[in-house]
């Protein structure tokens, strides 16, 4: 799950249901996308112009189809007829202010973790609607601490974009979700607890030849590859003291794991040289890599105080030359540079008149 860390503006107040009119989506029309500046706080330099893509519910994880037209992202936006995370599509010059973009998920049970594949025709997803056709529960808080859930009816599947599920890809018991695609358009990298802990793995297009690649102790997720695909850049909450491994095992035997301590891992494809790449403390999470191969972009909240505001980074590769990129007060996470590298959409509360909604922005970027 990588995108629970865009409800902690919700920990205040909360609520998140599951049922979708696809007939309502598919008659719907989006608005022409605006390019501005005045979206842009100061000094957020890389930052040409903003578009704002979405104006409601939590919106996260949007990803651009291999030739950069389109986008498939997560929402829970009320309006949308949802309540819970499903998958939405639309192409990158639209905005979806008074209309509902299409679904391509199934509107049963909870998604997450949305990527194209290689054609631009299908998506993978990973979906607990198997285990329930209605929305698992979400606990956030466990002895006062901030939690997420693994839920042990995930699975990956392939679909097109009418939404219709033309193969699972996973079907070990436990946990098998936050999928990405290898830009070389060979390999998806997912995380598991099939070890009986939350490890990396690889596997072909096609569900086969499904290989560990990390197998230390500690929840390894959210990872993705290098522009040239060698490279995984992801994040883990490894335990070292005796209590924290305790702590840890004892959360994994309920289905859950504490992510408010998180540091970036990078390793070869196949999981060797792996070697940390931040020691920021706090949270370090949803890394992506720069267009370059060269450095990384990533959220963190390692200079707050109380968990927020959330801030993007940049990171070379080799842990130098750390530089803050943008400077909201509340949340800023899940960079994903395009594939020609010119553009770059995120998450942000910002232009949310105050309130808790994380909408979808894309930049122009320059470096």
């Amino acid at each position: 799950m990588k995108s629970r860390f865009y409800l902690l503006p919700l920990l205040l107040t909360l609520a998140m249901a599951c049922k979708n009119d696809s007939k309502t989506t598919t008659d719907a029309h989006a608005g022409a996308t605006k390019w501005v500046d005045t979206l842009i706080y100061p000094g957020e330099k890389h930052f040409k112009s903003l578009k704002q893509l979405t104006f409601g519910g939590d919106n996260a994880e949007a990803y651009w189809s291999f030739d950069d037209k389109q986008l498939v992202f997560q929402s829970n936006n009320p309006n949308w007829n949802v309540s819970c995370d499903q998958m939405f599509l639309m192409h990158v010059d639209e905005t979806w202010e008074a209309a509902i973009p299409p679904m391509v998920s199934t509107g049963k049970g909870r998604t997450t973790c949305s990527y194209f594949l290689p054609d631009n025709k299908h998506i993978i997803y990973a979906s607990t609607h198997l285990g329930d056709s209605i929305c698992p529960e979400t606990p956030m808080r466990k002895n006062g601490k901030y939690i997420w859930p693994i839920y042990d009816s995930y699975d990956i599947f392939v679909a097109d974009l009418n939404g219709n599920i033309v193969k699972q890809l996973t079907n070990e018991k436990g946990y098998d979700a936050e999928p990405t695609v290898s830009p070389k358009g060979d390999k998806i990298v997912f995380t598991s607890d099939r070890s009986g802990d939350l490890e990396l793995y690889t596997m072909n297009l096609d569900g086969s030849d499904v290989t560990q690649i990390t197998f230390e102790l500690g929840y390894d997720g959210g990872a993705f590859f290098s522009p040239d695909g060698s490279k995984l850049i992801f994040r883990s909450s490894r335990p070292k003291t005796e209590a924290e491994i305790k702590e840890y095992k004892d959360l994994l035997a309920e289905g859950l794991v504490q992510p408010t301590q998180m540091e970036l891992y990078i390793c070869n494809a196949d999981g060797s040289d792996l070697r940390q790449l931040t020691n920021l403390g706090n949270a370090n999470w949803s890394p992506f890599f720069h267009p370059s191969g060269e450095k990384i972009l990533f959220s963190s909240n390692f200079e707050s105080e109380r968990g927020f505001p959330f801030n993007l980074y940049l990171i070379d590769i080799d842990g130098k030359n750390l530089e803050r990129v943008t400077h909201s007060e509340t949340f800023d996470a899940f960079p994903v540079f395009s594939n020609d590298g010119k553009k770059l959409i995120f998450s942000s509360n910002r232009n949310n008149g105050g309130g808790h909604d994380t909408n979808l922005f894309i930049a122009e970027w320059v470096d």
